[in-house]
């Protein structure tokens, strides 16, 4: 271990030594960012990455009340560029322009999450100063010129912020991270968590507390409102005068036997809101109203759960409706009737309005005149200021599906229409591909559809986004897995004969459906490794036996453009940094220190390496001092 120690060179000792300020989180109100955190996304960032970016930041304002705005000349900002791998100092260094790199395969939505968290203060989960309580680290495992990334903080520099030791942090390193060869380099002492850390999903509830807690952040800038009926109040909803109700249920005789935010769990457990069409009249109707909300103005995505016993026409109506001093009764606006229809399954709807003003949501169940058995129910409705993503695909008797399907096995979804026109599928092996066996394998094929001839080939710069729903009733608590392709009308074919995303017409292989009809499927792009066994079975992403993907294909040509300069404000390109020991910029702060250190480095430098040796022994390493942090890649692109 010494002699593993006594590799780091003098460079890395001044580096060591240059940030011993910092912790994790950092003590100090001169690392805190703004809440609203200027940025720049440099030229030579990759298109699928400026996208991925973007979808993060999205993330941040749906949890947080950290935002992000374009650098507009504020002294201090980040910039964004494709450097050599993911990393990022960690804190407000306050040095001007602040580099985040986002690099080759690091255009994962976790990773961006993960290097921005750094930015905004936390060096990784596995640093904190009590982290020998609950994991030990193999020095002798971890690759030459990585030994820094395992360090740990002294608490007097640091802070956990009351938060305890979180093993599904996307913070965490996993166990092999930085591995010599496929031994562990982080072992856990509870074994149950061996396979547990290093997820790169998303934040994770501790993550989310943490940020709140460092910036004091009371409300999230884009949620807006989440209820699953659990508590008698119903989330301040209310009822319609009249004789007829929506009634919180525990179960319903012809369905749904269980609420669907507990399914799973204690029969009878939760609840959910039923109307009944079997007992109503024709053209009987009953309306639940939400609280007056606030939204952002402009696009809000409403979410809901629904299991549908109703007759064929009965009518479940969502409404909005906006109050202002001209109105102070309300304006109502029909958004979607869902029609009845026995399904035998709670199923997901996405629901895109468009609110301005305060405003009431309001659910309408109407009796037709066939006869009815059942009725509509409700379960974990959810409102954010947010674009709805354009599909849902459920997988129904998944489980069985899992234990079933062989590897190397694929099934297809069906196929949707992007909002430019492009017609798409999604391609899962749900045990994964030969080479990656044990790992789900998601892959996008643009196919023919009826806009073809009107299009523009290769398709230019859209981005699929493919996402695996993290089935918990709160949006802010969904860790969902998401993985994003974009169309490069450049990219070739693998044998380099034909443009890759061409029109599926040239380049695809023809597809007969069973009656008969055909189209023509192009070939696949996505990842192998999109998400493990393991964690496929962790989280809520398969509940009563279903899973749900969530598709989108955005046109996000728009990004080619650079972002505008301000007219005021300091801006250098960035220039790429050596993998080991990116060059470092130092806070004002810290000037007189470095100042000190570089005049006494050259004669106390033996000395220093055989008194941090010590240390290194002596505290199990507290206080990694060096503020770029590298990490591997988890999925790549094949």
């Amino acid at each position: 271990q010494y002699e593993h120690f006594l590799k780091i060179s003098s460079k890395s000792v001044l580096n060591f030594l240059s940030y011993l300020v910092l912790g994790n989180s950092i003590i100090g109100n001169q690392y805190r960012q703004p809440t609203t955190v200027p940025y720049y996304l440099e030229r030579n960032l990759e298109m699928n990455a400026k996208g991925v970016i973007l979808k993060a930041f999205d993330q941040y304002r749906l949890k947080t009340c950290i935002d992000f705005a374009p650098w507009k000349g504020e002294q201090n900002y980040i910039s964004v560029y494709k450097g050599s791998g993911c990393s990022s100092q960690v804190g407000n260094q306050r040095i001007g322009k602040q580099s985040l790199s986002i690099g080759r395969n690091c255009d994962h939505l976790a990773t961006v999450e993960h290097e921005f968290l750094h930015a905004l203060g936390f060096w990784h989960k596995q640093s904190r100063s009590d982290r020998d309580d609950y994991v030990d680290i193999i020095w002798k495992n971890i690759e030459y010129g990585h030994a820094h990334n395992f360090l740990s903080y002294n608490d007097s520099v640091s802070s956990a912020l009351g938060v305890p030791y979180d093993f599904n942090s996307v913070m965490h390193y996993s166990k092999t991270a930085f591995s010599i060869g496929s031994d562990p380099t982080i072992v856990t002492k509870n074994p149950l968590f061996a396979d547990v850390i290093g997820q790169r999903m998303e934040f994770s509830a501790s993550d989310i507390i943490k940020l709140n807690r460092l910036y004091n952040c009371t409300t999230s800038l884009t949620f807006v409102d989440s209820c699953n009926f659990e508590e008698e109040n119903i989330c301040g909803m209310i009822q319609s005068p009249g004789i007829l109700k929506w009634e919180r249920r525990s179960f319903v005789k012809g369905g749904p036997q269980t609420d669907f935010t507990n399914m799973g769990q204690c029969k009878g457990k939760g609840y959910f809101m039923h109307f009944s069409t079997a007992a109503a009249n024709p053209g009987d109707h009953a309306f639940l109203e939400s609280r007056i909300l606030y939204p952002k103005p402009g696009p809000q995505c409403l979410q809901f759960f629904l299991y549908n016993t109703a007759a064929a026409d009965d009518v479940l109506n969502i409404w909005v409706k906006e109050y202002d001093k001209t109105n102070p009764n309300g304006t109502l606006q029909l958004f979607k009737s869902i029609l009845g229809g026995v399904t035998g399954s709670w199923k997901l709807h996405n629901v895109n309005i468009n609110v301005t003003k305060k405003a009431r949501v309001i659910f309408e169940g109407v009796r037709g005149k066939s006869p009815s058995a059942g009725g509509f129910s409700l379960d974990d409705i959810n409102l954010s200021s947010t674009k709805c993503p354009q599909y849902v695909w459920p997988i129904r008797n998944i489980t069985n599906l899992l234990a079933t399907t062989p590897v190397g096995t694929n099934m297809y979804s069906p196929r949707f229409l992007s909002p430019t026109g492009y017609s798409f599928q999604v391609n899962v092996y749900l045990n994964g591909v030969y080479s990656t066996p044990g790992y789900m394998a998601v892959f996008i094929h643009l196919t023919s559809g009826p806009n073809d001839s009107s299009l523009k080939w290769p398709c230019p710069w859209h981005q699929a986004t493919m996402v695996l729903m993290d089935q918990q009733s709160d949006i802010r608590q969904q860790m969902n897995m998401h993985h994003m392709v974009t169309t490069d009308p450049n990219q070739k074919s693998p044998n380099g004969t034909e443009f890759f995303w061409d029109n599926p017409r040239k380049v695809g292989s023809k597809v007969t459906n069973p009656d008969g009809s055909f189209y023509y499927r192009g070939p696949g792009y996505g990842t192998a490794g999109f998400i493990s066994q393991t964690r496929l079975k962790s989280r809520n992403f398969i509940k009563g036996d279903d899973a749900f993907f969530l598709f989108s294909l955005e046109d996000i040509s728009d990004l080619l453009l650079p972002q505008p300069l301000p007219q005021f404000g300091v801006h250098a390109d960035t220039k790429a940094t050596d993998p080991e020991f990116p060059p470092l910029e130092y806070s004002k702060t810290s000037a007189m220190v470095i100042v000190f250190i570089v005049f006494t480095a050259a004669t106390m430098f033996l000395m220093l390496v055989l008194v941090l040796g010590n240390m290194w022994m002596k505290k199990q390493l507290q206080g990694d001092k060096e503020p770029i942090t590298q990490d591997k890649p988890e999925f790549m692109s094949v």
